[in-house]
């Protein structure tokens, strides 16, 4: 065998689309390595940060998704671990629809018959929405033209359950054979148990719009973490690799600390999840806390409910409020209210000065902050180590094995 032949092979070996779907561009890369990778990136990061403070910590080991390959006792490369897939379409010549992923950087279609590191079927799965689709005469949204009625179709499989969730996004409303073409969907597989359709009728690169309605089964599905059962609706936020987020989530519970008949402030909350974990760990430990959630978007604050009636808890152990987080702090500080421990986990964008400032305004003995962008996290660690919170632990997470996403766990204490 040529030397070119073996290159060949050991960059096709992991996934036949390595090299043009560039979904996974460390695929190739051993998982050790990707480690070590990540790690160094975080050093150099943050230790500056820590130098400028005089805060005398190591940042953790970076928690890998573990496992030993059985051929070669090495740390094995992850698989499978998304739950979460995403399907673009475009049409092709006599009513045919593409699917699959975009080439990088472009938004050509590559075929996709599985996925590496999806969960296993999600991908058959999104493809036989496409010919279901034909089947009934849709056609497929040209982005260029701006005509068609498909765009995109997401599956949502949940990790410890058998049930799914599929959601077509649409350019508008109208959907033709509406009933049968969603039955048909519903049937494609087992595990769905709820059929959506989301309306975006505005030209650009995001995948959802403003309308969402079910169009078939039940208007939720649900997955369970740490203990806790989460119902999770088409457009909620709910993490993507479930097995890890258990691990970012205890990093998060354990950094609070809580107390008995601790405050615990929720911002950002989304759908209720790592509030309601941590409340539900005090629970079970015998030092029961009142959980306040904050979150912007309604239908996900009416979800957070439905999660803490799921769990147990009343009104009064467990509140969502949809409100802006930093208006809500204000007020509370107006009206005298404290809370012991804040958490956040904002968008990549990261949190507000505004809001930073709010939270230390109330004075929590603990704040923990989530994130999934690293760098706004480090400019935000500034904003509270000035105000007088010493950082006592960071903890980088691998939620997305074979790219360069981090995310991290920042435990502060008042000083």
């Amino acid at each position: 065998m040529s030397k070119r032949t073996r290159t060949e092979k050991d960059l096709a070996g992991p996934c036949p689309l390595m090299r043009t779907c560039g979904g996974c561009a460390w695929l190739g890369v051993p998982y050790k390595k990707q480690l070590v990778r990540k790690q160094r990136a975080m050093e150099e990061l943050f230790v500056p940060l820590l130098e400028r403070f005089g805060w005398q910590l190591e940042i953790d080991p970076i928690r890998g998704m573990g496992g030993t390959s059985e051929s070669t006792g090495k740390l094995a490369s992850p698989r499978a671990f998304r739950y979460k897939a995403t399907t673009p379409f475009a049409p092709r010549p006599n009513g045919r629809i593409a699917c699959g992923f975009y080439a990088p950087g472009t938004h050509r279609i590559v075929a996709a018959e599985d996925c590496a590191v999806e969960a296993p079927g999600a991908r058959r799965i999104l493809n036989k929405v496409a010919r279901v689709a034909e089947s009934f005469g849709i056609r497929a949204y040209d982005e260029d033209a701006q005509r068609g009625l498909l765009r995109h179709a997401i599956v949502r499989l949940g990790w410890r359950t058998g049930e799914g969730m599929l959601t077509v996004v649409t350019s508008n409303r109208d959907l033709p054979h509406a009933e049968e073409f969603a039955q048909a969907l519903l049937e494609i597989d087992p595990r769905i148990t709820c059929v959506a359709q989301n309306v975006n009728p505005r030209p650009g690169n995001a995948i959802l719009g403003p309308e969402t309605r079910l169009l078939a089964g039940a208007p939720s599905m649900q997955d369970e973490l740490l203990g806790c059962t989460f119902s999770i609706s088409p457009t909620a936020f709910y993490q993507t690799n479930p097995q890890q987020t258990e691990v970012l989530y205890q990093l998060a519970i354990d950094g609070m600390a809580l107390e008995a008949e601790d405050a615990l402030f929720d911002a950002y909350c989304g759908s209720g999840t790592i509030g309601l974990c941590a409340a539900r760990a005090a629970a079970d430990a015998g030092r029961a806390v009142r959980l306040q959630g904050v979150e912007k978007n309604e239908a996900s604050v009416a979800d957070a409910r439905t999660n803490a009636e799921l769990n147990g808890f009343t009104p009064h152990e467990a509140t969502f409020a949809a409100d802006d987080a930093t208006a809500f702090l204000r007020q509370a500080a107006r009206d005298g209210d404290r809370y012991d421990v804040i958490a956040l986990d904002p968008p990549r964008a990261g949190s507000t000065s505004a809001f930073l400032e709010a939270a230390m305004a109330i004075s929590p003995r603990r704040i923990v902050y989530i994130s999934c962008n690293p760098a706004t996290q480090a400019r935000d660690l500034e904003v509270l180590g000035a105000g007088g919170y010493r950082l006592l632990r960071l903890s980088p997470v691998d939620m997305f094995p074979h790219t360069e996403h981090v995310e991290t766990v920042a435990v502060l204490e008042r000083a």
